[in-house]
């Protein structure tokens, strides 16, 4: 049976730890990504949503396995393990849905036994140091697998809510596909870490990952851009009969799914 309580893990203490959110099966940009981290990091952790928009989710869990790099749950890995019917994703609006089980179909039908298994072994969050400092690594939220934090929603004193009642002084997480930090004093906020598997809503076709490192005595954050070849996973898009909307996302960097839930500024930022 799969593990789906919401245990915690707790991983130590680092200097410098890389972040890897929404892989969104572009296991493409999932090897370049680690690439730019070799060397860079002491560790390298995954956010989850492992599966989902992209082609051959085998391959993204197989890299991950392999190189054994360390991994939490997002609400796709909980879905599959669990063998629900349709992603969790927290999207209410029909459109959005629809994509949603489109993609969740296929990666259901794509992924192998022995992933979903491993899926389920995943603990909901990680908890380490740096710099001192406590962090909690989630996927949405501390609160909500499938929460939505978003940079121009989430005020001040929502985090700090959050900080105080999960004990940490930093949280790092993703499920939204944009990346953004805000930090209420030195050492104390929230990470969105973004997504490794789509562009940014911002007009490249580039990718993002982040890294949080000790800095001044306290842990600073930067994001790094990734290339990878975007025009090969399109192609491989369209041979599995992806929805073309996804496919003119990965090729042109802008959103055409997954609107609705954006925030007014935030969907201001894009082209749709």
């Amino acid at each position: 049976m799969p593990d789906l309580n919401g245990r915690t893990i707790e991983a130590g203490a680092f200097k410098s730890v890389g972040f890897i959110g929404g892989i969104y099966s572009n296991y493409l940009a999932l090897g370049k990504a680690l690439e730019l981290l070799k060397g860079r990091v002491d560790t390298v952790v995954a956010l989850g949503d492992f599966g989902a928009f992209g082609p051959h989710p085998d391959r993204t869990l197989e890299i991950l396995r392999e190189r054994e790099i360390a991994a939490i749950r997002g609400n796709y890995e909980e879905a599959l393990a669990a063998g629900a019917d349709d992603c969790r994703c927290g999207y209410t609006n029909p459109r959005d849905n629809e994509f949603a089980q489109l993609s969740y179909d296929y990666t259901k039908a794509k992924t192998s036994r022995e992933h979903v298994e491993w899926m389920g072994s995943l603990p909901a969050h990680i908890r380490l140091s740096i710099a001192g400092k406590r962090i909690l690594l989630c996927h949405g939220s501390p609160r909500r697998v499938n929460e939505f934090l978003w940079e121009s929603a989430t005020p001040e004193p929502f985090i700090k809510k959050m900080l105080d009642d999960h004990e940490t002084d930093l949280i790092v997480c993703t499920h939204t596909g944009l990346h953004w930090s805000r930090f209420i004093a030195p050492g104390r906020g929230v990470v969105n870490v973004g997504a490794l598997g789509r562009p940014a809503n911002d007009g490249t076709p580039r990718v993002w990952t982040a890294v949080i490192e000790e800095k001044e005595g306290a842990p600073a954050v930067r994001f790094l851009p990734v290339e990878y070849d975007f025009e090969r996973l399109a192609r491989e898009m369209e041979s599995e009969k992806l929805p073309p909307e996804f496919i003119e996302t990965i090729r042109t960097g802008w959103w055409t799914t997954c609107l609705e839930m954006l925030p007014a500024k935030e969907r201001a930022a894009g082209k749709f």
